[in-house]
């Protein structure tokens, strides 16, 4: 038994070396994997009333897509993230890739509302995989400082893309409508295949197989949330998302409605506070030549937990303020860069044979959260910025608590 720790040991130190090799065409590979959930999720948004006329669908029947897209989202990271702690990395990769481009079509050439529904069900749960097959490679092969890293870098290229594809998505309703946005998304599924066959080879440390039966799926699950260390850092990921989820949902609002900007200037806000993400991944893979992953992340917990104070301070006592509101936000993004690699590494660095099942439940809880904001900044209404000042200090105040519980 001592030997077969042993080895068990040996092999994880090995795969997990910085040498073992995560090359820049890898990485690539990945943060187009991770990229392709935000992609598909706002590049349709604005043809999505020609999609209403198209189908003779409803307005709410339409905004179905979307939940169904969420929806297997977060389900196919719980399903395929233990399955690949047992079957490997790439042969659910390459399977769930054929999919995405498989479901893109049929997105693209549904004939009625209910096809379309039921294929970007499909395409969320195809989706996911990319998503949490990703991280679980980067954990296989990295750990501590270099895997800290390599999720900031993620984050960086990552964070382009909820900017990029409303955008994008924009430029092509009008040439080739909503279908040809769904051809597009298919042929980058296309893409994302070549670039798994090209670059990702099998990364699961061998032999360590897992059972996969439902039961032992379970168990899995349940292994990972024990680990009191995991669930601190993934909560502290997932409901410091929430924090900056509760500022996507209500910003158009409280930007346009409460403040006055018009449509051409919100887009322009909000691709400012996005690119705050990306130059925060940055900084924070800088400052890990120096300092510890655990640190950073105290460091940008404490950062949001001030902003969530000072959010809240601001929308109750001078909400007439817009600039120092509009600053707020862009910190409050920001700090999502120091927090979200960093404790994504140590999440999973703390279950390291099962990074897979680490990596699908952190995930699912993310969208989960995510799901569970976004309603409640509408509570009070459109008129004021005080609903989503109170989600955000709320999973602020949570966020740190978790963090908390993550100190020995």
């Amino acid at each position: 038994m001592a030997s077969d720790t042993s080895d068990r040991t040996s092999r994880l130190d090995g795969a997990s070396a910085p040498g073992s090799g995560i090359g820049l065409a890898m990485l690539l590979s990945l943060a187009l994997l991770s990229a392709i959930a935000p992609l598909a999720t706002d590049m349709y948004l604005p043809g999505l009333p020609r999609v209403a006329d198209d189908l003779q669908a409803s307005p709410s029947s339409v905004q179905l897509t979307l939940t169904a897209f969420m929806l297997g989202l977060a389900a196919g990271q719980l399903l395929v993230g233990p399955l690949s702690d047992g079957l490997g990395r790439r042969r659910p990769l390459i399977v769930g890739t054929v999919l995405l481009a498989v479901a893109g079509l049929g997105c693209a050439l549904a004939p009625s509302i209910i096809v379309l529904i039921a294929c970007r069900f499909l395409q969320g749960v195809t989706g996911g995989i990319g998503v949490v097959v990703a991280r679980a490679v980067i954990a296989d092969r990295t750990s501590g400082d270099r895997s800290a890293k390599l999720f900031s870098v993620m984050m960086i290229i990552t964070s382009a893309a909820p900017v990029v594809a409303p955008l994008l998505g924009g430029a092509l309703v009008g040439p080739i409508g909503w279908r040809g946005v769904f051809f597009v998304l298919a042929g980058l599924a296309a893409v994302m295949l070549m670039a798994v066959v090209a670059f990702v080879p099998e990364t699961l440390p061998a032999p360590m197989p897992h059972p996969i039966e439902p039961r032992a799926i379970g168990c899995g699950i349940g292994a990972v949330l024990g680990n009191r260390r995991y669930l601190g850092y993934t909560l502290t990921f997932g409901i410091g998302f929430g924090a900056m989820f509760a500022y996507i949902s209500a910003s158009p609002f409280v930007i346009q409605e409460v403040m006055g900007f018009s449509p051409g200037m919100y887009s322009v806000l909000f691709a400012v506070n996005a690119v705050g993400i990306g130059i925060a991944g940055w900084t924070n893979n800088r400052l890990l030549r120096r300092f510890r992953p655990h640190a950073l992340l105290a460091a940008g917990v404490a950062v949001l937990s001030a902003v969530g104070v000072a959010m809240l301070v601001v929308a109750l006592a001078v909400p007439g303020v817009h600039w120092l509101l509009l600053v707020l936000m862009f910190c409050l993004t920001s700090s999502f860069g120091f927090t979200a690699g960093n404790a994504t590494a140590l999440a999973l660095g703390e279950v390291r044979e099962r990074a897979g099942t680490g990596s699908a439940v952190l995930g699912s809880l993310q969208f989960t959260v995510g799901a569970i904001v976004s309603p409640l900044v509408g509570i009070g209404g459109e008129a004021s910025a005080t609903p989503m000042a109170i989600v955000v200090f709320g999973c602020t105040v949570l966020a740190a608590g978790s963090f908390a519980t993550t100190i020995r």
